[in-house]
């Protein structure tokens, strides 16, 4: 097996958690890392998901991965089900590697790139490979998550070493964008600092669209370029950083002054 040092580059490991900063949950989980593989980089994704809300999760790891150097392993941790039968999965696609609770976090990824390998992790063969006490009932990100993390990016362990090769996923909570006769139907997954929007219709499925106009919350908006084209409270939607539609506010918040957040419709059609 080829060792993560072997590339020339320091193994990396990203975090995506709903812990937030109040408690100390994120940092032991970088402390597990740290006395198991010394040498990774860890960057925190996010620690800000809303708690109980892996389709947001799912959405940004999607999103970032390619950001981050080959052979990163990223580490998901939305888990309402924490200490139950639900299953941990991983995954690697790209050269990357996954870990998450196969709680629907990881369905969209899967759903889109179907050359994807999947296992079911063994819990019994993972705590015997890396000789892991029993894990507590409320946070297998220390117990599980990150032992295994710091052993895929070490070297010492491969994704094909997990579990049996996994094909009965949950799908996302949240449907993928639809296309209709009029246009797309999507949805709002996330809500930003600034109050943006953020939706998950994705800039290729508007190219049969002319002149695209975005439906939301009773309004219609044209897409604009960026939020300097209106003027200050005015809304506007665009192709944001990450190459999906959000609606937003200039100088202002959509979220605050539309009263919608995550979860609503979206629609697009021609102008």
């Amino acid at each position: 097996m080829a060792l993560a040092s072997d590339t020339g580059r320091r193994p990396t490991i990203s975090l995506t958690t709903d812990f937030g900063h109040q408690g100390p949950f994120a940092a032991v989980m970088r402390a597990v890392i740290a006395a198991r593989c010394p040498d990774a980089t860890v960057i925190d994704l996010t620690h800000d998901i809303p708690v109980h809300w892996p389709p947001e999760a799912g959405f940004w790891v999607r999103r970032a991965y390619p950001y981050f150097p080959p052979r990163t392993v990223h580490v998901a941790v939305v888990d309402p089900g924490v200490g139950t039968e639900r299953d941990i999965i991983a995954m690697t696609v790209d050269g990357h590697r996954f870990l998450a609770p196969d709680n629907g976090l990881l369905g969209d990824l899967l759903e889109i790139r179907p050359e994807a390998t999947c296992v079911r992790v063994d819990v019994d063969r993972l705590r015997t490979k890396l000789d892991l006490p029993p894990p507590s009932a409320t946070f297998h990100g220390r117990d599980l998550f990150a032992p295994a993390a710091a052993a895929l990016a070490a070297g010492r362990l491969d994704i094909s070493e997990l579990g049996p090769t996994w094909t009965e996923w949950v799908p996302s909570q949240v449907d993928a964008p639809e296309s209709r006769s009029n246009g797309i139907a999507g949805t709002v997954i996330s809500i930003d600092t600034f109050g943006n929007l953020i939706t998950n219709i994705d800039r290729t499925q508007l190219t049969e669209i002319a002149t695209p106009s975005v439906q939301v919350a009773g309004i219609r908006l044209s897409l604009a370029s960026t939020y300097g084209r209106v003027s200050p409270g005015d809304y506007l939607a665009l192709i944001n950083s990450f190459d999906v539609v959000e609606i937003a506010r200039a100088e202002g918040s959509a979220a605050a002054g539309l009263g919608i957040g995550r979860g609503a419709p979206v629609r697009i059609s021609a102008e």
